[in-house]
């Protein structure tokens, strides 16, 4: 990368992505130098650098993100690589049909890393973090239509504790949603610190420094619910084996149970219908060293299977 690509990069995006469990990635999986790949998430496209160093003119990567800035940042990222680059703004939800439009029937390997940008998590209008306020937005899309505003002050109260449970396994759902409901009763929420300051009320649990904050389940709830994000994970699950060729590698990097849980079933399932062989046993994580270095990866889970 030149100079001037450094400067451009640096002022896109103020934080740098750093991506996680590159390590045991690049250990199991083995692309050839006409490979295809398809990074179903490429973000900054630290991923999909790394395999690109590794295929030739021949070979081709396609990435995918529903975050244009994202896909600006990888675009500087990838811009030497001797491999064909296309970078496309779509989700992977229609990946199938994006790789027809590209005239790619199969693919050597595809990667999906379920987490998002530390870029998103501080850009103030995401509405993704509680630590300053933002609005409640916390789409990663803005082509979406439903924002997290609007979830907290339209739905009912026991849709609203349903989502907070189902999405964010807490708990104090119901005290939250009574609590949510009652406020905006007489004003709106709208900023992230003001509803992780009445979610701490609810729970009777201000936030302390170093303790899990009493709004994280609340807002990845939020999030899941505004980006639909485990129906596009069943979408792509679902469409992955018939994109695979024999042989193909699918790796998924998720970060939290309601994710691993579907990737690990759908593993399980593919396997006994004999299309898929497990290559990680177990979730492989992150260790000592690469968690000191980027404290994200602590949750980070990767599992890999293999068509047949």
């Amino acid at each position: 990368m030149t100079a001037r690509q450094d400067n451009e990069m640096d002022e896109l995006l103020p934080a740098e992505h750093v991506s996680v469990l590159t390590e045991p990635l690049l250990e199991l999986i083995q692309l050839p130098t006409d490979g295809v790949m398809v990074d179903a998430t490429v973000g900054h496209g630290g991923h999909s650098r790394q395999f690109g160093q590794k295929m030739g003119p021949e070979g081709v990567l396609i990435g995918l993100d529903v975050d244009p800035n994202c896909i600006q940042r990888a675009r500087l990222t990838l811009s030497d690589l001797a491999c064909r680059v296309v970078l496309l703004r779509e989700n992977f939800a229609q990946m199938r049909e994006v790789l027809r439009q590209q005239g790619i029937d199969k693919v050597d390997f595809l990667l999906a890393d379920l987490g998002f940008c530390s870029a998103q998590i501080d850009d103030a209008d995401r509405g993704l973090s509680f630590q300053k306020p933002m609005p409640l937005d916390m789409r990663l899309d803005d082509r979406l239509t439903t924002t997290a505003a609007e979830l907290v002050n339209q739905l009912s109260q026991t849709d609203l504790a349903d989502l907070i449970y189902a999405y964010g396994q807490d708990r104090a759902s119901r005290r939250i949603a009574r609590f949510i409901v009652q406020q905006r009763s007489g004003r709106k929420l709208t900023t992230t610190t003001e509803l992780a300051a009445l979610i701490c009320r609810a729970v009777r649990q201000p936030a302390r420094p170093g303790r899990i904050h009493p709004a994280t389940r609340t807002f990845q709830a939020l999030r899941i619910a505004v980006n639909r994000e485990l129906e596009c994970l069943e979408r792509l699950l679902e469409q992955a084996p018939d994109m695979l060729k024999p042989g193909g590698w699918i790796a998924i990097i998720s970060f939290h149970s309601l994710e691993d849980g579907r990737v690990k079933n759908n593993f399980r399932q593919l396997k006994a219908d004999g299309q898929y062989e497990i290559i990680t046993k177990k979730p492989i994580t992150a260790g000592p060293e690469e968690i000191a270095r980027n404290p994200r990866a602590r949750s980070a889970k990767l599992r890999i299977a293999r068509r047949l």
